[in-house]
């Protein structure tokens, strides 16, 4: 059987397209159509720009692959290696060692191995921790940034953070010498994204209560940064990935939202110029590729988004040349599963499928027969036209009154209703076996707009709640077999601790619950997640407590999955039998 590929990445030029599958790094030759194994299975991969090199890591250790010739050499390194990349021209590969600790960043190639950055044995006087360099730094993953360090276009320099008390960003000079990047770190401490790719570094920072960022450009020679765009929200800013980036023209692209004239949108703005319609949601911007009969210099984003139905999530190409008329968007294609969009040249991929001009190509790879999809009933339910959906039983026949199941999968901020029968495959198991499953996106999750995404500002418990509950009657309105008197509920992580919670506030709607490693108390939350939603903790108490499971009371009816807390069942883990018996009322 052929794996289903993944982290794919297209050279700039067009002609060659390198993927991971388990059995291995994969090369597509574009001219050719044919794909041939470079090397047999490894655990990252990165390219240069051209994807004539990549930097692998196999079991901590660092190996080039020539993706011309396939030869494929290993490297000394100092270490186990982590976060390997070739410069863009594919001269050097820099690589991170100790990333659980005194991270070091390096740089190995022609003139050798040598140490880039980095202080081992450092400890900060104030808390006794180490310092890394190269590594994401505290918190990054909440904005979904990954990455520590980025190559210079040209090779030449190095932007990495140190990650001490607090995160900081630097130029690193392969010539030796560097500067530091200079921001009001204080007032801006989150470095939310950064990019280097064409014109100099972009990055993202924001204030702790993530309601103010400022989009700064840097100057590679002196560290100075420069204001492009402010973000604003009386909520919470919610960056764009893959913003903020440089258009061929020089300007800047900014992913920020429009909330004014009647207008509720998810855009992308080039140096304030709108370049989205409202209606389209987006989610990531991919890349640019160029424009069809297009002058030079204008090309098309690639965006990911949705358009009129937030289930829905699809690739589009959007006008970047400013002309009468408004934004222009064409759509490419739908995305299914984990599928995501990337370009180079003018080459897209989108899962298993590559646009190459007129060309279309398709990666060998097991797809499933559709015919064996669930098929769910999506809906839009009450006058805030919720996104909802129901999975019946195999075979189900009208007439049968069922318990029903409401899943909160990782709750709030991610989407449950989705219309790609591959997101469904657990639930029909939970529904084969006599439920109803039902999912509602309530407020507080992305894809419909950003007022319905920020709703839950300081309020979250009862807006979802509230939510999930008047879209279950409405539900029941279009479909009776929906017996509302016998309806489970299960979740994990904030999914978790929002079904523990709907027993112990909305008693009459949820009968039991069952929570896999709930979030207890959202004090022990990260604070970029906990403040993004319930504010300031020292400014309010109140709001916390009210959101905490240690004081809405107890209930036998209430199973924990991974954590104990007096007054509550639990397991240290469940088999899926075991949770449908307490699901269905059985014994604990």
């Amino acid at each position: 059987m052929v794996e289903y590929p993944y982290a794919v990445t297209v050279g700039a030029d067009g002609a060659r397209v390198v993927f991971l599958r388990s059995s291995g790094l994969w090369l597509l030759d574009l001219p050719t159509g044919e794909e041939r194994r470079i090397t047999g299975p490894v655990d990252s991969c990165a390219t240069d720009r051209d994807a004539t090199v990549a930097a692998l890591i196999r079991d901590g250790e660092l190996l080039r692959a020539d993706l011309i010739t396939g030869t494929v050499t290993a490297l000394p390194s100092d270490g186990p290696v982590h976060d390997a990349r070739p410069d863009p021209q594919g001269r050097r590969i820099g690589y991170v060692i100790d990333p659980g600790g005194a991270a070091s960043l390096h740089v190995t190639g022609p003139d050798g191995d040598r140490l880039m950055a980095g202080e081992p044995g450092n400890a900060w006087r104030e808390h006794g921790g180490t310092i890394s360099w190269g590594m994401p730094g505290t918190w990054a993953g909440e904005f979904g940034r990954t990455r520590g360090w980025w190559w210079s276009p040209d090779g030449s320099q190095i932007l990495a953070v140190r990650s001490a008390r607090t995160v900081s960003l630097h130029l690193l000079d392969l010539d030796d010498g560097w500067v530091d990047v200079h921001w009001d770190r204080e007032t801006y401490p989150y470095l939310a994204q950064a990019r280097w790719a064409g014109g100099g570094p972009l990055i993202t920072v924001l204030r702790r209560m993530q309601q103010h960022g400022l989009v700064l450009s840097i100057d590679p020679r002196t560290g100075e940064t420069q204001v492009h765009a402010e973000l604003a929200d009386a909520r919470w800013v919610e960056p764009i990935p893959g913003t903020p980036r440089h258009l061929p023209d020089g300007r800047v692209l900014v992913g920020g939202e429009l909330a004014h004239d009647g207008f509720d949108a998810r855009c992308l703005f080039a140096d304030g110029s709108l370049l989205t319609p409202p209606g389209l949601y987006v989610r990531r911007v991919a890349g640019t590729l160029p424009r069809p009969g297009g002058p030079a210099g204008t090309p098309d984003l690639i965006v990911e988004g949705s358009l009129g139905d937030p289930a829905v999530r699809e690739v589009f190409r959007v006008r970047t040349s400013l002309g009468g008329g408004g934004p222009e968007v064409t759509r490419v294609t739908l995305l299914t599963g984990t599928d995501q969009v990337t370009v180079g040249g003018d080459v897209l991929v989108a899962g298993n499928r590559v646009w190459h001009g007129d060309r279309v190509i398709s990666l060998r790879s097991a797809v499933p027969d559709p015919s064996g999809y669930p098929e769910p009933v999506l809906e839009r339910v009450t006058d805030r036209r919720l996104p909802a959906a129901v999975l019946y039983p195999t075979g189900h026949v009208g007439g049968t009154r069922l318990p029903v199941l409401v899943t909160l999968g990782d709750g709030p901020g991610h989407q449950q209703v989705l219309a790609d029968p591959s997101a469904w495959r657990e639930r029909q198991r939970f529904a084969d076996s006599g439920f109803a499953v039902v999912s509602i996106d309530s407020r507080g999750t992305p894809g419909v707009a950003p007022s319905f995404e920020k709703a839950v500002h300081r309020r979250l418990a009862d807006v979802m709640l509230g939510d999930q509950a008047d879209a279950l009657h409405a539900l029941h309105g279009k479909h009776p077999d929906l017996d509302l008197t016998r309806v489970a509920v299960h979740g994990r992580g904030l999914g978790g601790w929002l079904a523990a919670l709907g027993v112990l506030r909305r008693p009459e709607i949820f009968h039991r619950a069952v929570a896999h490693r709930p979030v207890i108390d959202w004090a022990d939350l990260p604070g970029p997640v906990s403040e993004r939603y319930l504010g300031d903790r020292g400014d309010a108490p109140d709001v916390y407590a009210h959101h905490s499971l240690r004081e809405a009371g107890t209930s036998p009816d209430v199973l924990l999955v991974g954590v104990e807390l007096d007054g509550f069942p639990s397991r240290t883990a469940v088999t899926f039998e075991e949770e449908l018996t307490f699901l269905r009322g059985g014994s604990h």
